[in-house]
């Protein structure tokens, strides 16, 4: 059997993420240990418990959504699964990158902080926001994007799929 592994982005984390992993499975600890020490702080107890407002900082989720999706790639490779091939939606390449051998968890998650963070400056909080929108062509949503510029700036930045 081929499997490929496929890791999220911004956007999947929840307080508590991880946690199950953690408590099971050595090699989940192992992960979330080796990240904590590289960022010099606890991304595990933000990952566990929060709060909601400090996990969805831009410059504490990326390394959080990484720690945890490194921490289940540790626990399927610990039992035997290795993929034909790795993909990740933004964020999650880096994850990827990990699973295909090209940069280790500690590099990782020190450079996935500082995107979060250079990303998190570009648009301070509390000023922009970001929406994702299913169901309209290109064209539709540019339309919609110029209509609504007359209140600001409003563009569409990445197009993930058709629709």
């Amino acid at each position: 059997m081929h499997a490929a592994f496929i890791f999220p982005g911004q956007g999947s984390q929840y307080a508590g993420m991880g946690r199950e992993f953690y408590t099971r499975y050595p090699e989940a600890r192992a992960v979330f240990a080796e990240a904590d020490q590289a960022l010099g702080f606890s991304i595990t107890d933000l990952c566990f418990t929060g709060p909601a407002e400090e996990l969805n900082q831009t410059v504490n989720t990326q390394p959080a959504v990484l720690a945890a999706s490194l921490a289940c790639l540790a626990v399927l490779t610990r039992a035997g699964l290795k993929p034909a091939a790795v993909a990740g939606h933004s964020l999650g390449e880096y994850t990827a990158l990990v699973a295909a051998g090209s940069l280790s968890c500690a590099d990782a998650v020190r450079l996935v902080q500082k995107r979060g963070r250079y990303m998190q400056e570009a648009v301070p909080v509390g000023q922009g926001g970001m929406a994702a929108v299913m169901g309209l062509s290109a064209a539709e949503l540019e339309a919609i994007c110029r209509q609504a510029s007359a209140a600001g700036v409003v563009e569409a930045v990445n197009f993930n799929c058709p629709g």
